[in-house]
């Protein structure tokens, strides 16, 4: 049974300057950052309630509805199925700009730490930086003229293909692995992060680079399509509801539902916010030279 360590924390790189409550970082969320863990889990017997965030987006979904001169059939649950999933759908095409950082130091001769699952959910990569053959690699070495010899020679793309340029990326990552200083990590059991080999000395420091939503530095236009896409979700639910009765029985032959004309914009609505996720706000893939 591998040890295993707690992080211990270094510092924050997403939420400006910040009093921690303890050095462990599983105690330390920041207070913006939208919690993976709650999105999509809420159930109507719990109860709902909104968060300062959340109560934005409800408060826009019932103004543009008509509320509170025209009723909204809708409960605060069901608001809230439409607010998690419009989050969801942004937090999977989050841009670069949602990058987050922190830093750990782990300790000698453990390799494996639970990682706050904000931070797991979102991992893209771990910056780790073993000892090579126990001491640094400084210029002039063998170890590093050999690192630097191999991309000089393989600098030119000339009629590489984008699988080349993937396969090359691989092969120099590998090399660098095996050549230079960077560690290997893995992610154990959906909660722990491993670190290949062991740190040989503590501390040793850890970087975390991470995606997640953070609900106190959004700028306005990504708000404003967790609104809009929230309020696309919920004229389809409303109108789903609607839709149960055609005509309610009243004076002058009652009165004429809007269902049908409320899932078709609806619809409407979440296809074109969708086409502006992807062609707008989620950003192309990453390429690297080196």
């Amino acid at each position: 049974m591998p040890q295993i360590g707690n992080p211990i924390m270094r510092g924050w790189g997403n939420s400006g300057a910040r009093t921690p409550t303890s050095n462990n970082m599983l105690d330390n969320r920041p207070s913006g950052l939208i919690d993976p863990d709650t999105l999509n889990k809420t159930t109507e017997a719990g109860g709902v309630e909104f968060n300062n965030f959340e109560e934005i987006i409800n408060s826009f979904v019932l103004a543009r509805m008509g509320h509170p001169i025209v009723r909204v059939e809708l409960t605060p649950y069901q608001i809230k199925t439409c607010i998690d999933e419009s989050i969801t759908k942004l937090d999977y095409h989050a841009p670069y700009w949602a990058n987050q950082m922190a830093v750990f130091d782990a300790s000698a001769h453990v390799n494996m730490y639970a990682i706050p699952p904000w931070i797991l959910k979102g991992l893209f990569n771990v910056i780790y930086k073993k000892s090579l053959l126990s001491i640094q690699a400084q210029a002039g070495t063998l170890e590093f003229d050999f690192f630097i010899k191999y991309f000089q020679d393989n600098y030119l793309f000339n009629t590489f293909g984008v699988g080349d340029y993937y396969l090359l990326q691989s092969t120099m990552e590998m090399t660098r692995k095996i050549l230079g200083q960077d560690g290997t990590w893995d992610i154990v059991g959906g909660k722990y992060l491993q670190l290949y080999p062991p740190p040989a000395t503590t501390p040793e420091e850890v970087i975390i680079q991470y995606k997640s939503l953070d609900s106190e530095n959004l700028p306005p236009a990504y708000i404003n399509w967790i609104q809009k896409y929230t309020l696309a979700c919920a004229k389809i639910l409303l109108g789903e509801i609607r839709s149960k009765y055609a005509v309610i029985p009243g004076p002058a032959g009652g009165a004429q539902m809007n269902g049908q004309a409320l899932i078709q914009e609806g619809m409407q609505e979440k296809e074109l916010l969708q086409q502006e996720l992807i062609s707008e706000i989620e950003e192309p893939p990453k390429f690297s030279t080196y």
